[in-house]
Protein backbone atom coordinates (compact mmCIF):
# COMPACT_ATOMS: atom_id res chain seq x y z
CA UNK A 1 0.00 0.00 0.00
CA UNK A 2 1.18 3.52 -0.73
CA UNK A 3 1.98 5.64 2.30
CA UNK A 4 -0.37 8.40 1.17
CA UNK A 5 -3.20 5.85 1.12
CA UNK A 6 -2.47 4.96 4.74
CA UNK A 7 -2.78 8.62 5.69
CA UNK A 8 -6.35 8.65 4.39
CA UNK A 9 -7.40 6.12 7.03
CA UNK A 10 -5.17 7.07 9.99
CA UNK A 11 -4.47 10.47 11.50
CA UNK A 12 -0.91 9.58 12.48
CA UNK A 13 1.45 6.83 11.35
CA UNK A 14 4.23 5.06 13.25
CA UNK A 15 7.08 3.67 11.19
CA UNK A 16 10.55 2.16 11.56
CA UNK A 17 13.81 2.59 9.70
CA UNK A 18 16.19 -0.34 9.22
CA UNK A 19 19.48 -0.70 7.40
CA UNK A 20 20.52 -3.58 5.14
CA UNK A 21 23.57 -5.79 5.72
CA UNK A 22 26.96 -4.88 4.28
CA UNK A 23 27.78 -8.49 3.40
CA UNK A 24 25.99 -11.73 2.59
CA UNK A 25 27.24 -13.24 5.84
CA UNK A 26 25.42 -10.58 7.86
CA UNK A 27 22.13 -11.00 6.04
CA UNK A 28 20.61 -13.63 8.34
CA UNK A 29 21.06 -11.56 11.50
CA UNK A 30 19.61 -8.47 9.82
CA UNK A 31 16.68 -10.51 8.54
CA UNK A 32 15.91 -11.71 12.07
CA UNK A 33 15.84 -8.13 13.34
CA UNK A 34 13.61 -7.04 10.46
CA UNK A 35 11.18 -9.88 11.14
CA UNK A 36 11.01 -8.98 14.84
CA UNK A 37 10.41 -5.32 14.01
CA UNK A 38 7.68 -6.14 11.49
CA UNK A 39 5.91 -8.18 14.18
CA UNK A 40 5.13 -4.90 15.97
CA UNK A 41 2.89 -3.95 12.99
CA UNK A 42 4.35 -0.57 12.03
CA UNK A 43 2.51 1.39 9.36
CA UNK A 44 5.59 1.10 7.17
CA UNK A 45 9.28 0.24 7.34
CA UNK A 46 11.98 2.09 5.43
CA UNK A 47 15.22 0.51 4.25
CA UNK A 48 18.33 2.66 3.87
CA UNK A 49 20.53 2.66 0.80
CA UNK A 50 23.95 2.84 2.43
CA UNK A 51 26.72 5.43 2.23
CA UNK A 52 27.96 5.67 -1.33
CA UNK A 53 25.40 3.11 -2.41
CA UNK A 54 27.53 0.38 -0.89
CA UNK A 55 24.59 -1.72 0.27
CA UNK A 56 22.21 -0.87 -2.57
CA UNK A 57 22.02 -4.47 -3.74
CA UNK A 58 20.51 -5.42 -0.39
CA UNK A 59 18.01 -2.55 -0.18
CA UNK A 60 15.63 -4.11 -2.69
CA UNK A 61 16.06 -7.54 -1.10
CA UNK A 62 15.16 -6.33 2.40
CA UNK A 63 12.32 -4.12 1.12
CA UNK A 64 10.91 -7.11 -0.78
CA UNK A 65 11.11 -9.23 2.37
CA UNK A 66 9.18 -6.57 4.28
CA UNK A 67 6.52 -6.14 1.60
CA UNK A 68 6.10 -9.60 0.12
CA UNK A 69 6.86 -11.95 3.00
CA UNK A 70 6.05 -9.90 6.10
CA UNK A 71 3.00 -8.11 4.65
CA UNK A 72 4.22 -4.69 5.79
CA UNK A 73 4.39 -1.55 3.67
CA UNK A 74 7.99 -0.93 2.55
CA UNK A 75 9.74 2.33 1.73
CA UNK A 76 13.01 1.91 -0.16
CA UNK A 77 15.66 4.63 0.09
CA UNK A 78 17.37 5.64 -3.15
CA UNK A 79 20.30 8.06 -3.37
CA UNK A 80 21.66 9.60 -6.53
CA UNK A 81 25.04 10.99 -5.43
CA UNK A 82 26.98 7.87 -6.30
CA UNK A 83 24.50 6.03 -8.54
CA UNK A 84 24.35 6.53 -12.30
CA UNK A 85 21.13 7.27 -14.10
CA UNK A 86 21.21 3.81 -15.65
CA UNK A 87 21.67 2.17 -12.26
CA UNK A 88 18.80 4.18 -10.83
CA UNK A 89 16.55 3.10 -13.69
CA UNK A 90 17.48 -0.53 -13.03
CA UNK A 91 16.77 -0.19 -9.31
CA UNK A 92 13.40 1.45 -9.91
CA UNK A 93 12.41 -1.35 -12.28
CA UNK A 94 13.51 -3.90 -9.68
CA UNK A 95 11.48 -2.16 -6.98
CA UNK A 96 8.44 -2.09 -9.24
CA UNK A 97 8.78 -5.77 -10.12
CA UNK A 98 8.91 -6.53 -6.37
CA UNK A 99 5.66 -4.59 -5.77
CA UNK A 100 7.42 -1.87 -3.76
CA UNK A 101 5.57 1.36 -4.47
CA UNK A 102 7.18 3.82 -2.04
CA UNK A 103 10.62 5.41 -2.57
CA UNK A 104 12.53 7.91 -0.43
CA UNK A 105 14.49 10.08 -2.88
CA UNK A 106 17.78 11.39 -1.50
CA UNK A 107 20.89 13.00 -2.86
CA UNK A 108 23.11 11.20 -0.36
CA UNK A 109 26.71 11.90 0.53
CA UNK A 110 29.28 12.14 -2.22
CA UNK A 111 31.87 9.36 -2.12
CA UNK A 112 35.30 10.17 -0.71
CA UNK A 113 37.78 11.54 -3.25
CA UNK A 114 34.93 12.08 -5.71
CA UNK A 115 36.05 15.27 -7.45
CA UNK A 116 34.08 15.39 -10.68
CA UNK A 117 30.73 14.32 -12.09
CA UNK A 118 29.46 13.71 -15.59
CA UNK A 119 25.97 14.21 -16.94
CA UNK A 120 25.25 10.60 -16.08
CA UNK A 121 24.28 11.50 -12.50
CA UNK A 122 21.45 13.41 -10.91
CA UNK A 123 23.11 16.17 -8.90
CA UNK A 124 20.17 17.04 -6.65
CA UNK A 125 17.33 15.20 -4.96
CA UNK A 126 14.71 17.23 -6.87
CA UNK A 127 16.07 15.80 -10.13
CA UNK A 128 15.72 12.28 -8.73
CA UNK A 129 12.17 13.04 -7.56
CA UNK A 130 11.27 14.25 -11.06
CA UNK A 131 12.62 11.06 -12.62
CA UNK A 132 10.83 8.74 -10.18
CA UNK A 133 7.50 10.52 -10.69
CA UNK A 134 7.71 9.83 -14.43
CA UNK A 135 6.98 6.19 -13.66
CA UNK A 136 3.51 7.06 -12.36
CA UNK A 137 3.81 4.15 -9.95
CA UNK A 138 5.61 5.29 -6.81
CA UNK A 139 4.76 7.45 -3.84
CA UNK A 140 7.88 9.58 -3.38
CA UNK A 141 9.19 10.78 -0.03
CA UNK A 142 12.06 13.15 0.66
CA UNK A 143 14.14 14.36 3.59
CA UNK A 144 13.85 17.65 5.43
CA UNK A 145 15.98 19.26 8.12
CA UNK A 146 14.36 21.10 11.06
CA UNK A 147 17.76 22.47 12.09
CA UNK A 148 18.89 23.20 8.50
CA UNK A 149 20.97 21.00 6.22
CA UNK A 150 24.64 21.17 7.16
CA UNK A 151 25.57 22.35 3.65
CA UNK A 152 23.05 25.21 3.57
CA UNK A 153 23.74 28.74 4.80
CA UNK A 154 20.35 29.35 6.42
CA UNK A 155 17.12 27.61 7.31
CA UNK A 156 15.21 30.03 5.10
CA UNK A 157 17.30 29.04 2.08
CA UNK A 158 16.98 25.37 3.02
CA UNK A 159 13.19 25.65 3.07
CA UNK A 160 13.30 27.30 -0.36
CA UNK A 161 15.26 24.30 -1.62
CA UNK A 162 12.75 22.00 0.08
CA UNK A 163 9.84 23.69 -1.67
CA UNK A 164 11.57 23.21 -5.01
CA UNK A 165 11.88 19.52 -4.24
CA UNK A 166 8.27 19.20 -3.11
CA UNK A 167 7.02 21.07 -6.19
CA UNK A 168 8.65 18.34 -8.30
CA UNK A 169 6.23 15.79 -6.86
CA UNK A 170 7.19 14.81 -3.31
CA UNK A 171 4.25 13.15 -1.54
CA UNK A 172 5.58 13.23 2.06
CA UNK A 173 8.64 14.23 4.07
CA UNK A 174 10.68 12.56 6.81
CA UNK A 175 12.79 14.78 9.03
CA UNK A 176 16.38 14.46 10.08
CA UNK A 177 16.52 13.40 13.73
CA UNK A 178 16.10 16.10 16.37
CA UNK A 179 15.82 16.22 20.17
CA UNK A 180 14.02 19.51 20.72
CA UNK A 181 10.36 19.33 19.72
CA UNK A 182 10.04 23.11 19.74
CA UNK A 183 12.57 23.20 16.91
CA UNK A 184 10.35 20.82 14.96
CA UNK A 185 7.17 22.84 15.60
CA UNK A 186 8.92 26.06 14.55
CA UNK A 187 10.20 24.39 11.38
CA UNK A 188 6.73 23.16 10.44
CA UNK A 189 5.30 26.66 10.91
CA UNK A 190 8.01 28.22 8.73
CA UNK A 191 7.63 25.50 6.11
CA UNK A 192 3.86 25.96 5.88
CA UNK A 193 4.28 29.72 5.52
CA UNK A 194 6.48 29.05 2.50
CA UNK A 195 3.76 26.93 0.90
CA UNK A 196 4.96 23.41 1.73
CA UNK A 197 1.90 21.43 2.83
CA UNK A 198 2.75 17.76 2.30
CA UNK A 199 2.63 15.42 5.34
CA UNK A 200 5.71 15.44 7.56
CA UNK A 201 6.91 12.50 9.65
CA UNK A 202 9.13 13.32 12.62
CA UNK A 203 12.38 11.33 12.66
CA UNK A 204 13.22 10.09 16.17
CA UNK A 205 16.46 8.35 17.13
CA UNK A 206 16.46 7.16 20.75
CA UNK A 207 19.79 7.75 22.48
CA UNK A 208 21.27 4.48 23.69
CA UNK A 209 24.99 5.22 24.16
CA UNK A 210 27.54 8.04 24.33
CA UNK A 211 29.38 7.14 21.12
CA UNK A 212 26.09 7.31 19.24
CA UNK A 213 25.31 10.85 20.35
CA UNK A 214 28.85 12.05 19.60
CA UNK A 215 28.54 10.71 16.07
CA UNK A 216 25.10 12.29 15.62
CA UNK A 217 26.38 15.72 16.59
CA UNK A 218 29.44 15.47 14.36
CA UNK A 219 27.47 14.37 11.28
CA UNK A 220 24.23 16.33 11.55
CA UNK A 221 24.90 19.29 13.83
CA UNK A 222 21.82 18.35 15.86
CA UNK A 223 21.43 20.51 18.96
CA UNK A 224 21.27 18.71 22.28
CA UNK A 225 18.83 20.34 24.75
CA UNK A 226 19.66 20.82 28.43
CA UNK A 227 17.42 17.95 29.52
CA UNK A 228 19.37 15.52 27.34
CA UNK A 229 22.75 16.92 28.34
CA UNK A 230 21.75 16.46 31.97
CA UNK A 231 21.26 12.70 31.71
CA UNK A 232 24.23 12.30 29.37
CA UNK A 233 26.45 13.88 32.02
CA UNK A 234 24.78 12.07 34.91
CA UNK A 235 25.08 8.62 33.38
CA UNK A 236 28.27 8.99 31.33
CA UNK A 237 29.84 6.14 33.32
CA UNK A 238 26.67 4.08 33.63
CA UNK A 239 25.71 2.65 30.20
CA UNK A 240 22.65 0.80 31.50
CA UNK A 241 21.15 3.89 33.14
CA UNK A 242 22.01 6.01 30.11
CA UNK A 243 20.25 3.53 27.85
CA UNK A 244 17.10 3.67 29.99
CA UNK A 245 17.18 7.47 30.24
CA UNK A 246 17.58 7.76 26.47
CA UNK A 247 14.59 5.53 25.81
CA UNK A 248 12.51 7.36 28.43
CA UNK A 249 13.30 10.65 26.71
CA UNK A 250 12.33 9.20 23.32
CA UNK A 251 8.96 8.09 24.70
CA UNK A 252 8.39 11.55 26.16
CA UNK A 253 9.37 13.18 22.88
CA UNK A 254 7.09 10.94 20.80
CA UNK A 255 4.10 11.40 23.09
CA UNK A 256 4.44 15.18 22.94
CA UNK A 257 4.58 15.03 19.14
CA UNK A 258 1.48 12.84 18.95
CA UNK A 259 -0.38 15.09 21.37
CA UNK A 260 0.38 18.02 19.10
CA UNK A 261 -0.93 16.34 15.98
CA UNK A 262 2.20 15.15 14.18
CA UNK A 263 1.29 13.21 11.03
CA UNK A 264 3.79 10.48 11.70
CA UNK A 265 6.65 9.33 13.90
CA UNK A 266 9.53 7.59 12.12
CA UNK A 267 11.76 5.71 14.56
CA UNK A 268 15.39 5.17 13.61
CA UNK A 269 15.65 1.74 15.19
CA UNK A 270 19.29 0.91 14.33
CA UNK A 271 17.87 -2.59 13.72
CA UNK A 272 17.18 -2.99 17.45
CA UNK A 273 13.72 -4.48 18.13
CA UNK A 274 13.95 -3.71 21.86
CA UNK A 275 14.35 -0.01 21.10
CA UNK A 276 11.23 0.04 18.95
CA UNK A 277 9.26 -2.07 21.43
CA UNK A 278 10.11 0.24 24.34
CA UNK A 279 8.97 3.33 22.46
CA UNK A 280 5.79 1.65 21.28
CA UNK A 281 4.89 0.48 24.80
CA UNK A 282 5.24 4.02 26.07
CA UNK A 283 2.87 5.48 23.50
CA UNK A 284 -0.79 6.11 24.24
CA UNK A 285 -3.13 3.33 23.19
Amino acid sequence: MRITEKLTVKDSLVSFEVFPPKTDSAFDSIERSVRELAAFNPDFMSVTYGAGGGTSQYTVKIASLIKNKLDTTALAHLTCASTTKEQIADILESLKSNNIDNVLALRGDLPENFSSRSGNYYDYAYELVTEIKKYGYFDVGAACYPECHTECDSLEKDIENLKKKVDCGVDFLITQLFYDNDVFYSFIEKMRKKGVFVPVFAGIMPITNIKQIDRIISLSGTKIPDEVNAFLNKYSDNPESLHKAGLDFAVKQVNDLLKNGVQGVHIYTMNKPLTAETVLKGMPR
